[in-house]
């Protein structure tokens, strides 16, 4: 396993991200922001009694500001933190987000009135808010946004084509120029490395990641993928099966989000422990379903133990549809749930991806069509796709 992926051993430092600015006068305290940014995984600017240096302020992707606290014994004057002149000093730079004020004493009311004065977005007492804290940290350092639109493609049975729509999301989703995630969750596929024809391309597949735990570096996890049709794929290797933790999809997938663009899931039928903590953080879930009648019955077996842990899920009817097969609105009524849109048959795909060709890599065919069609209503406003 890449030493990066677990949170608790030591970094070099030339690996370590920019971090905050600490801005405090009480040695303890610094003593532990300094110890949360090692956690996080940054490395922190410090202004300890004394001001920024010039353009740390402004530049700085989170700043924490200590805050002055009561003398012991109830007297009226502050300790620690930041002083009256420091104060003074903070108050009269110019406003900006991601400033967060550190107290440690919930009772003392004059916490809000300092973090009214410097503009403050949140006021975090330690030590209850310490695992917050490193989550802000880390999400400062790696310089996240919004968080990736993350899909779920499933089978209503075996064959059903999921496979190949979540390469053909993921291609669709590359090809317009929108970092891109393919997470292979189904152990017992053939593997969509495979399916690509980047099963031999280098870089890290699940076992690597088996044993991943807390937060996983989400730029860290990008570059170590094997790479192809402009984007990144997680997949499996050709040895035995190898169980995936439910924490470690669980960190896997929050970095994959966290990178923001598209993140497609090909899900398999089964539920574990593992399939959980990734239908938890899937935005959207299609459900392939042949326009078959058994297909459907199948399908609704699926859609019942997934719906369970999945809101937002949708039918995608694959044709063909002539006479003596069910259509696209009857599949999604059989089975109660709404329907995506239909999938009508791609010729010439077979024998394309036996040639090598990724699914989806016909811009102009039906299941690239389907494909950008689906992103551009899902992605947010202004994300269309051009197929």
């Amino acid at each position: 396993m890449a030493e990066f992926f677990t949170g608790d051993r030591p970094t070099a430092a030339a690996d370590i991200p920019g971090g905050p600015l600490i801005v405090t006068e009480d040695e303890a305290l610094l003593d532990d922001l300094l110890r949360l940014c090692a956690a996080a995984g940054a490395q922190p600017e410090v202004a300890f009694a004394g001001p920024p240096r010039a353009g740390s302020w402004e530049t700085a992707p989170l700043v924490l500001v200590g805050a002055a606290r009561r003398a012991p014994g109830g007297g009226h004057g502050r300790v620690g933190g930041v002083g009256s002149a420091g104060m003074r000093l903070l108050r009269g730079a110019g406003r900006r987000g991601g400033v967060l004020l550190i107290g440690r004493d919930l009772d003392d009311p004059d916490v809000w009135r300092q973090a009214v004065d410097i503009g403050a977005d949140h006021v975090i007492f330690l030590p209850d808010a310490e695992k917050w804290l490193v989550d802000r940290i880390a999400d400062a350092a790696e310089g996240v946004g919004d968080p990736a639109l993350t899909i779920g493609v499933v089978g209503g049975r075996g064959g059903a084509g999921a496979s190949t729509l979540a390469c053909a999301l993921a291609v669709t989703a590359a090809r317009s120029g929108r970092r891109t995630m393919l997470v292979d969750a189904d152990p017992l596929g053939g593997g969509l490395d495979v399916l690509l024809g980047a099963e031999r391309a280098s870089g890290l597949r699940w076992p690597d990641l088996a044993e991943s735990r807390g937060r996983v570096n989400s730029g860290a996890l990008e570059e170590s993928l094997p790479r192809t049709h402009a984007l990144s794929v997680l997949s499996w290797d050709r040895g035995d099966a190898v169980v995936i933790p439910p924490q470690a999809m669980r960190s896997v997938m929050g970095a994959a989000r966290r990178r923001g663009g598209v993140v497609v899931v090909d899900l398999p039928r089964r539920i574990d422990e593992a399939v959980t903590e990734a239908l938890a953080q899937i935005d959207v879930g299609l459900l392939v379903v042949p326009a078959e009648l058994r297909a459907v019955a199948a399908a609704g077996r699926v859609a019942s133990r997934i719906g369970m842990v999945l809101r937002d899920l949708r039918v995608v009817a694959r044709g063909p549809f002539g006479s003596g097969h069910l259509g696209d609105e009857a599949i999604a009524k059989l089975i109660g749930l709404p329907l995506a849109g239909e999938l009508p048959p791609e010729p010439g795909l077979p024998a394309a991806l036996d040639c090598g060709e990724a699914p989806g890599a016909d811009a102009r065919g039906p299941l690239a069509r389907f494909c950008s069609a689906f992103l551009a209503e899902a992605l947010p406003s202004g994300g269309s796709v051009a197929a």
